[in-house]
């Protein structure tokens, strides 16, 4: 299991991002300063970091390279409210191996953590997502049962996504709600039973189980 370390002085942030990794089946510990950033880096018991620049003691920019001039080789992706040109250049010129501006949407983040993971693993994921008779080829983005291609919306899409690399799991509606719409979802939101709707209306009803009191399961 990847150890991922999240350097993020927001605590509804950090934990927003450590749940959706845990559920993902990464082991994430998250700290709130540079710091601890650079001393648990340093440890070389992690595979990824995510590093915010806001940190209260010293900036992500500071952190960064203070463990590459340790010789720290860790992947790194930085996640900030920063999105100028200038910040994207330094932020990568220092030694960091993504760049995300905040808001974002979690699946997005997931997509950076497992490509860099891969690529430090040599491995290669799946382009195509099945389950029984459905598939997801996740390059052209295209649906299909039996034979048959489905149209799906891009949130219907990623929602689709979501289930299919969970098969049999239960998801809860924050789960889906993090993982799909955001970090600034509102949890009293009906969009997931809506979606679910639509997904059952184009894949079949039979796929989408509700686990009362629970959320949803693929079946």
């Amino acid at each position: 299991m990847s150890q991922i370390l999240i350097a993020e002085d927001e605590e509804r942030i950090a934990s927003f991002v450590a749940k959706g990794l845990r559920s993902a089946g990464y082991a994430p510990t998250a700290v709130g300063t540079g710091t601890e950033a650079i001393d648990l880096a340093s440890t070389g018991e992690f595979d990824l970091l995510v590093l915010d620049l806001g940190l209260p003691d010293q900036d992500g920019f500071t952190v960064l390279r203070t463990i590459r001039s340790l010789g720290v080789a860790i992947p790194v992706i930085i996640l900030t409210a920063r999105s100028s040109v200038t910040d994207t250049v330094a932020g990568l010129e220092g030694g960091a191996d993504d760049y995300m501006a905040k808001p974002f949407r979690f699946e997005e983040l997931l997509a950076r953590v497992r490509l860099r993971l891969r690529a430090e693993s040599g491995g290669a994921e799946p382009t195509v997502l099945t389950h029984g008779d459905l598939s997801l080829d996740l390059r052209t983005r295209r649906a299909r049962v039996h034979d048959r291609e489905v149209d799906l919306s891009a949130r219907e899409f990623t929602l689709a996504e979501t289930f299919l690399r969970s098969p049999g799991q239960v998801l809860s509606r924050e789960q889906l709600l993090s993982r799909v719409w955001g970090y600034d979802f509102d949890p009293g939101s009906n969009v997931v039973d809506v979606y679910v709707r639509y997904l059952r209306k184009k894949l079949g009803a039979q796929r989408f189980e509700t686990v009362r009191g629970m959320g949803y399961r693929l079946s």
